[in-house]
């Protein structure tokens, strides 16, 4: 199945890379509570960081769950540990809605302050009490999700292993006394549980003060960048699958709106485009005031109440009954069609020059270093890393710009300034009207409305 090949750990690194280089930085992966190289081989740290609190190794866990479907009863908490985890809500999410249509599929999502990774598998069976179907999903919750992806494989064998031999939990129950962690306290589960917010740029932790007026704490000195969860192939297929639309998303990721993906089931595919929707908004610019953009991952009905209270996200469902629900969502996104339903946002469905000319840039890095790879047998950054780079320096060049102008003596940004930025004076005006005024930047925009020339 194609989807079994998204789901494969990026893990690869070749040679030693200098740490002086940004690019190399984001090699850097959250192992064994040291910032270390991907190569598993080299794990020297720069030397301005200190090792990583053993309390937020990168392998530990704090809940490990079985659901079971019960054909009376329906989706069903069949085990865990600690007995005492509220995983309510948990088994509707670890079987996603419609995972009886499949044979296996595999699940990202959030509990409260929590992230979860579940694998499912659906087994034919000879009983009429189970009416010819055995499905289960095998689980874990962490308080980040940089690392879930560590335990797939395990949760793929111990889900199959739950449907040949049910009851028999001996291993998941020695996997979670080897892994488990401490759950942090409740002030601690509002901030460094939610780890996106750290500088894949510059691999620095991007202070507490730029994103809410609450004070940092010592927990969030040192987190893992955002490298998580994405396969070999991910980003190259999310390009693929959005073409030149991943640039409508670019923006309304920089808008930090809330975007919802729908899409039948499979779901997994759909958890990765969720994270590269949050990459795309990647820099490390200072001093910027934002709402964090909290990837939410698989939601479902259940998570109604809490989509209502959210007023940046991106999620993703298989319940096409989120569609009508247009107050829960700025951005909807089926499959490939991307709609919204403001009237603002729709003026920026649209592909402008800049988006093409970006979108040509992007396809020309990656087959520049498809070539230095493949007939040169240059060593260089994978094209993950190729991909979040592109965006990061592209967004710091456009938010370094708009900072330049706004404390500049006139302030005033011509259509020069956003070439510089990568943008089209005319097709990303309205876009660039909406970027300053959501992150406050003052600026005047000199740039002739084109629908009222000179």
């Amino acid at each position: 199945m194609a989807e079994d090949e998204d789901k494969t750990p990026l893990l690869k690194g070749a040679g030693t890379y200098a740490i002086d280089d940004p690019r190399d930085k984001i090699r850097y992966l959250y192992e064994s509570g040291n910032l270390g190289y991907v190569n598993g081989n080299d794990n020297r740290i720069s030397a301005n960081r200190s090792p990583l609190p053993s309390s937020l190794a990168a392998d530990k866990i704090v809940t490990i769950f079985v659901v079971t479907f019960d054909t009376r009863s329906g989706n069903m908490i069949e085990w865990c540990l600690p007995e005492e985890s509220d995983l309510d809500g948990v088994e509707f999410k670890a079987m996603a809605s419609g995972s009886h249509t499949l044979m296996r599929d595999f699940v990202y999502f959030r509990k409260d302050s929590l992230y979860g990774l579940a694998c499912f598998e659906n087994m034919p069976v000879e009983s009429e009490i189970e009416r010819g179907a055995r499905m289960k999903s095998v689980g874990i919750l962490s308080p980040t999700y940089t690392s879930l992806y560590r335990h797939m494989q395990f949760l793929e064998s111990q889900v199959r292993h739950q449907l040949q031999t049910p009851g028999k939990y001996d291993q998941l129950q020695a996997f979670y006394n080897d892994k488990k962690g401490v759950l942090p306290s409740r002030n601690e589960n509002s901030s460094a549980a939610i780890v996106s917010d750290i500088d894949v740029c510059s691999m620095s932790p991007v202070p507490q003060q730029s994103w809410s007026t609450t004070p940092s704490t010592p927990s969030r000195e040192f987190l893992p960048e955002m490298k998580i969860t994405h396969p070999a192939g991910c980003f190259s297929q999310f390009i693929k699958f959005f073409g030149e639309n991943i640039f409508i998303l670019w923006k309304y990721t920089l808008l930090q709106k809330r975007i919802l993906f729908f899409s039948p089931p499979p779901i997994g595919v759909v958890c990765y485009r969720v994270y590269c929707a949050c990459c795309l908004g990647n820099h490390d610019m200072r001093g910027l005031v934002n709402r964090e953009l909290i990837p939410r991952f698989y939601v479902n009905i259940a998570d109604i109440e809490t989509l209502e209270t959210e007023v940046a996200y991106i999620a993703c469902t298989t319940e096409k009954i989120f569609e009508s629900k247009t107050h829960l969502y700025d951005v909807y996104v089926n499959n490939q069609n991307v709609t919204t339903n403001s009237p603002v946002l729709k003026e920026l469905l649209k592909v402008s020059d800049g988006d093409r000319d970006k979108f040509t840039k992007l396809n020309n890095q990656r087959s520049a270093h498809l070539f230095s790879v493949e007939e040169l047998g240059e060593q260089s950054m994978d094209e993950e890393e190729l991909f979040t780079t592109f965006f990061c320096e592209q967004n710091n060049r456009l938010f370094q710009t708009l900072l330049d102008v706004s404390s500049s003596q006139d302030r005033q940004l011509t259509s020069d300034h956003m070439k510089l930025m990568g943008l089209d004076p005319i097709g990303d005006r309205i876009f660039l009207m909406e970027l300053v005024e959501h992150y406050g930047i003052d600026v005047v925009l000199m740039v002739d409305n084109p629908c009222c020339p000179k």
